[in-house]
């Protein structure tokens, strides 16, 4: 399970830096009423390069298949985000958020969700208690809603993967797997 995890992380990381050099080469300081250093990205593009580079990836050549492939590998890409936005914190470590009594040891750490999208509500409560320092039953009961919702976020990635793998020919799917869609 914790393996799985991992390699689906891996894969989107890998897929995620392909649209990277476009990024990251895109002139132009901030737009206006934008942050300094963001250059003008474009959330919507970026999403769009993603599933360009995804239908390039599975050598998708028909406009037909890839109506049928492409609905089913957006709602992947969404589980997979959403399922790693409670770890955010976790992965890169965190340092005090503002509020805490000190200042973040990290310009990034006061931001909430960062890449990945917001925290679920069940990860933004077990938080809370560890902030809080909550008796142990507050804290298993927090634990054990979050571990919940990660399960029911990982039975709905599965049905979401197993319907994707149904219309992807054996080479698409064991390209698929390499790049972590599935």
């Amino acid at each position: 399970m914790k393996m799985n995890q991992w390699l689906v992380m891996a894969g989107l990381a890998a897929v995620m830096s392909l649209g990277a050099d476009q990024v990251v080469a895109q002139p132009g300081g901030a737009p206006p009423g934008g942050r300094p250093g963001r250059g003008n990205f474009d959330p919507a593009q970026f999403q769009q390069r993603m599933m360009e580079r995804t239908r390039e990836m599975l050598e998708v050549t028909s406009d037909e298949e890839w109506k049928a492939i492409q609905p089913r590998v957006q709602k992947v890409r969404d589980l997979q985000r959403e399922a790693f936005s409670g770890l955010g914190r976790g992965m890169m470590g965190r340092g005090p958020r503002p509020g805490d009594g000190a200042p973040p040891s990290d310009p990034g750490a006061a931001r909430r969700g960062g890449f990945f999208g917001a925290p679920s509500p069940e990860a933004e409560a077990l938080q809370k208690a560890i902030d809080a320092k909550a008796p142990k039953a507050e804290l298993k009961a927090a634990l054990e809603k979050y571990a919940a919702s990660r399960k029911a976020k990982q039975a709905e990635m599965e049905k979401a993967q197993a319907a994707l793998r149904e219309l992807l020919t054996p080479r698409q799917e064991a390209i698929a797997v390499l790049n972590g869609l599935l």
